[in-house]
């Protein structure tokens, strides 16, 4: 009786589990101010399959990217050009390298280990996979009520104008394919810039899958969350992007009936 020999993987190919390796390479951005403290938890879980860390410094004043360099040595390490979480994320997601992309926060609310996830919903068919602390199996340690209610009124915005069907919307914690951003053209410098992200995969018809995930609270430091003055900012993107469409419809209508030539002047 002969032994079963498991086939070898191809070169090519890198190991996820025992059931799971994968060609296309990741790249895993963190965007960073003054995160030395936090960093040897974020990098802790980060899975040694990965392609490459971007960490992009926000002109931190402690020693962020000493610890990250001592951490990861082949990081890949960018400073930032302007400020804000959306300008930090555009910027690292310039400097990568991999197909897919994979946005995680340096204040250790994330676990590495669920880039699997993500990763395995991607090369399974689709374009973006967003993480949802409120999808079944999701959780998270560090949401007050209000961010709740005020994420949860948002969430419920979106999907009633753009034909979403999101179970949360203001989380970081997401993956994609790095051709996605040809078609969602990122030009918003804030933290808003993750509910931005969320319509415009929506607008543009991209397959998006919610990955249940869970966030745990901040180790070291403070958050420069503010739940009013960020869920106002939330909004406005949100009212933007929904003239925006509205415009681009009028556009199109327009555009119809001048071809069929009902739009013509007798």
């Amino acid at each position: 009786m002969s032994s079963f020999v498991r086939p070898a993987i191809p070169s090519q190919y890198r190991a996820i589990s025992t059931h799971l390796a994968i060609a296309p390479p990741v790249s895993v951005v963190i965007p960073a101010v003054n995160e030395a403290e936090n960093l040897p938890y974020v990098f802790k879980t980060l899975p040694d399959w990965i392609h490459e860390v971007v960490l992009v410094d926000g002109n931190s004043t402690d020693n962020t990217v000493e610890v990250a360099r001592e951490l990861w040595p082949d990081v890949v390490v960018v400073p930032q050009r302007g400020k804000g979480k959306g300008d930090a994320l555009i910027t690292g997601f310039e400097a990568c390298t991999g197909d897919i992309i994979v946005m995680v926060d340096a204040d250790g609310s994330a676990d590495g280990q669920e880039i699997v996830s993500y990763v395995s919903a991607l090369v399974s068919g689709a374009d973006f996979a967003k993480g949802s602390r409120f999808a079944n199996g999701g959780g998270t340690d560090d949401m007050t009520p209000i961010r709740k209610l005020g994420n949860w009124a948002l969430c419920t915005v979106v999907n009633k104008k753009f034909g979403a069907r999101y179970t949360d919307l203001c989380y970081g914690y997401n993956a994609f394919w790095r051709h996605c951003l040809d078609q969602i053209d990122l030009d918003c410098t804030g933290f808003e810039v993750e509910t931005l992200m969320n319509i415009r995969v929506v607008k543009a018809g991209l397959k998006v899958q919610e990955i249940p995930s869970h966030e745990y609270l901040r180790i070291h430091g403070a958050s420069n969350l503010r739940a009013v003055r960020d869920g106002l900012r939330v909004l406005r993107v949100i009212l933007k992007e929904r003239s925006t469409r509205r415009a681009q419809r009028r556009r199109r209508t327009q555009a119809t009936m001048l071809n069929t030539g009902r739009g013509e002047v007798s």
